[in-house]
């Protein structure tokens, strides 16, 4: 598991809203067994609710994801489906919007 890679949602119920989960959790604290994540959704479905700030997009394979960081949860590495995607170079976009959660700033 890597900080700032987002995995394919193995969870079926909520794999079409969230098909994919960014783990934004410190390399140094991969031996626990979970791991905080990001829940990434499709542009079609979290637009309407979107704050550029706190719901920073990506684009993966040509389609807008939104990262709903005001759902993030802390859940067990093994409901973590194939890693899919390296956002690292994001890095900056995705610590301001949990910053802007816990500090509003």
């Amino acid at each position: 598991m890597a900080q700032f890679f987002a995995y394919k949602n193995a969870n079926p119920i909520t794999r079409n809203q969230y098909p994919y989960l960014l783990d934004i959790q410190s390399d140094l604290l991969s031996d626990l067994k979970t791991t905080l994540v990001i829940p990434l959704s499709p542009a079609k479905i979290a637009a309407p609710m979107s704050l550029s700030r706190l719901n920073p997009s990506f684009a993966l394979d040509g389609e807008t994801f939104f990262a709903i960081t005001q759902d993030l949860a802390g859940i067990d590495r093994s409901h973590l489906g194939a890693q899919s995607y390296d956002l690292s170079a994001l890095r900056s976009e995705i610590v301001a919007a949990v910053d802007f959660v816990l500090s509003g700033i």
